[in-house]
């Protein structure tokens, strides 16, 4: 990871979901770092893992599995403070053509997954006196996702499931708020922007001139689980270096 942060959090307690690799190992990395203890899931054991972090096995569209989750840190650790909903994605897909399993696969993870263990996790975040949800959402899901139109139609109805619960968790002390993740630079970016030069001219077209890292999505976590923002709640805060060029600009200047 890279990248530091002065956020004290020791005691606390976060599950991150699909925290094993990518920016989920990320932003387990910064939470242990600052003092927390942290549970992260998956189908498969990483071979190695940052100090302070331990996994469990657990496919979290199972709501079952989802519970066994949250319950084994709880047992583990004696409480729940923080639940990062980030477990997600979406391979290319003409939307005409895929089969409805595929998009059932696609709403599971990255929308009913979230939900699943939202309601895991608030017992033992009330019993905890309040806590902090936070779900990493996409800029697929604030505008038109071509290629991947279930994924981004997830990501929409996650971003307002984060304002629901805000309204409804509120009261009880417990916070829920949303990333917007643009462009990442992440271990699967070739997949996503193609080769070194194209992911560089993507760069460029940043106004901050380079895509996001693991790290920025991280800070912002470390950020709103700290008492700095415990009046921060139902946000839906872009971490997307300034968001995307419009395209007709360039189509204005014959570029």
């Amino acid at each position: 990871m890279n990248g530091s942060f002065a956020i004290d959090l020791t005691g606390r307690v976060a599950i991150v979901t699909g925290g094993t690799r990518g920016l989920g190992r990320d932003i387990a990395d910064a939470l242990a770092r600052s003092g927390a203890r942290v549970v992260v899931c998956g189908r498969n054991e990483p071979a190695d893992l940052p100090q302070g972090v331990t996994f469990f096995a657990a496919d979290i569209r199972d709501p079952d599995q989802a519970k066994a989750l949250v319950e084994h840190a709880v047992a583990l650790h004696g409480r729940l403070d923080v639940l990062v909903n980030n477990a997600g994605g979406s391979p290319h897909a003409d939307f005409a053509a895929a089969s409805p399993r595929f998009l059932d696969a696609i709403l599971k993870l990255n929308l009913q997954a979230p939900m699943y263990m939202a309601q895991a996790a608030y017992p033992h975040l009330l019993a905890a006196g309040g806590g902090n949800v936070i779900s990493v959402a996409s800029v697929s899901g604030i505008r038109p996702s071509p290629g991947t139109a279930a994924y981004g139609a997830a990501k929409a109805g996650l971003l307002n499931l984060t304002q629901s619960l805000a309204q409804e968790w509120g009261p009880q002390g417990i916070r829920v708020n949303a990333i917007i993740a643009g462009l990442m630079q992440t271990e699967n970016a070739e997949a996503t922007y193609g080769d070194a030069d194209a992911q560089a001219g993507v760069a460029r077209s940043m106004p901050l001139q380079r895509m996001g890292l693991g790290s920025d999505i991280a800070g912002a976590v470390l950020w709103l689980c700290s008492d700095a923002a415990s009046w921060v709640s139902g946000a839906r805060i872009n971490v997307d270096g300034g968001g995307e060029r419009p395209y007709f600009l360039d189509l204005v200047k014959g570029e």
